[in-house]
């Protein structure tokens, strides 16, 4: 009755061919199977692994028992056929490149990981029982005052450590944004930008608008018009454009905010690699009334960690506490109690010196090599800059060319939310992954 060519799993692929078979109308309802040793002997394969499967159909309803008369199917919906029905299909593995400048992945050797086992094992040792306990829904106090300390050392922000929310990566908090600004307010986004976050804000049940951005940034006279009352930003180094935006269009922004009496939130997530001059000054710093302020640790630390933050405005923290108080926090307290340790201990900072000097040799080998071959705008800040190839006939060859070479490349196109002129052979080149060796 059953031919299979069962796997080295032989009870589990053994249950999957008999439940496709059922599925596809193969095998009828109240028809009755083999017994388990003809089964076996015509598989060649234990009566146990047959019956192993058969308890699994059974258990999840595909067929049913009948004392001393044995296994039957049951009257389960049928699903039409595929037109090619193999009994697996194997996943295709995805396309690898020599050099990938899109997802720019930091190399694993920049990963303090001495530093950080030295840490957890501080952490255990510390703390003990104190782990297994209840996170507070904002996060660990301890790290909240690291981080507060951390953004006065670094970007001159002066925090209140209460108003500081830790999270589970950028995508969790732009949604308790949501939560906290509410699904009607109209949030947006920059044009071109990054994809996620127009996404993260729809899948939450809001809606968005996409502004263009220009040379300063989003532009605040478009912004004004568009009717949303929330604008999502990250004035000091666009993605992907990599434009920076001045403080006289930040303050216009500011301006905009209060007389809308809406919110920017300032997504500020590369800006510890400033790799020419200071950091610049924040936005939040301008105006904490009506700025949310966000960062992430995947730029610095890995994307895996999924651990972020944000600062609140002291009015919307206390409706965060209202809302979210009966929520645990989406970041384990081990984690957490690690990451204040290597804030507070100035293993961080150390960290991010180390990797600065690695970006800007990186950096200073690649604009040699891009010299003359293309029109390269930078502005010292972040790991990505952008190209213009005007001798290019369009940003399909621009990326075939590169795909034939082995390299992974995006336009600024590909990264449109709405229509926009004079983005046109303008490549986008993220350099996080790069290293002397395949430059």
């Amino acid at each position: 009755m059953f031919e299979f060519e069962l796997t080295e799993n032989k009870y589990y692929t053994l249950y999957e061919n008999i439940r496709g078979e059922i599925l596809r109308g193969k095998v009828r309802a109240g028809e009755k199977l083999p017994s388990k040793r003809a089964l076996a002997e015509s598989l060649g394969v234990s009566v146990v692994t047959v019956q192993l499967a058969y308890e699994q159909l059974a258990a999840e309803g595909y067929i049913y028992s009948k004392e001393r008369s044995g296994y039957f199917v049951e009257n389960v919906a049928v699903q039409s056929a595929p037109r090619s029905s193999p009994l697996r299909q194997t996943p295709q593995p995805p396309v690898k490149f020599k050099v990938d400048l899109v997802k720019g992945s930091v190399p694993a050797r920049l990963f303090p990981f001495a530093t950080w086992a030295r840490l957890m094992r501080f952490v255990l040792a510390d703390c003990g029982e104190h782990l297994l306990e209840r996170v507070p829904c904002d996060g660990d106090v301890e790290l909240k005052c690291a981080l507060s300390e951390y953004l006065y050392r670094a970007r001159g922000m002066d925090v209140d450590p209460r108003y500081i929310i830790v999270g589970a990566g950028s995508e969790y908090l732009y949604g308790v944004i949501v939560q906290l600004l509410g699904r009607d307010r109209l949030y947006a986004v920059e044009n071109p930008g990054y994809g996620k976050i127009s996404a993260t804000y729809a899948l939450n049940g809001a809606k968005w608008v996409a502004v263009n951005v220009g040379e300063k940034g989003m532009d605040v006279d478009a912004l004004a018009e568009s009717g949303a009352t929330v604008a999502h930003v990250s004035p000091s180094h666009q993605f992907p454009t990599g434009e920076v935006m001045p403080v006289t269009q930040r303050l216009k922004l500011i301006a905009w905010a209060k007389e809308k009496g809406g919110y920017v939130v300032e997504d500020d997530y590369d800006s510890e690699f400033r790799l020419a001059g200071k950091p610049l000054q924040s936005t939040y710093g301008l105006c904490p009334e009506r700025v949310i302020y966000m960062n992430t640790f995947s730029k610095s630390l890995a994307p895996s960690m999924r651990l972020g933050y944000m600062v609140l405005p002291p009015a919307l923290y206390e409706e965060y506490l209202n809302a979210f108080s009966g929520v645990a926090n989406t970041v384990p307290l081990f984690e957490q109690k690690a990451l204040a340790a290597m804030l507070g201990g100035g293993y961080f900072e150390r960290h991010i010196s180390r990797m600065r000097n690695y970006y800007k040799g990186v950096r200073k080998k690649l604009l040699e090599r891009l010299e003359g071959v293309c029109e390269v705008s930078d502005t010292g800040s972040g790991l990505h800059v952008t190209a213009k190839f005007p001798d290019a006939a369009d940003d399909g060859e621009i990326k075939a060319r590169a795909a034939a070479a082995g390299v992974n490349i995006k336009c600024l196109s590909d990264y449109l939310l709405a229509p926009m002129a004079g983005v046109e052979k303008r490549a986008v080149i993220n350099y996080s992954g790069l290293d002397a060796d395949n430059m």
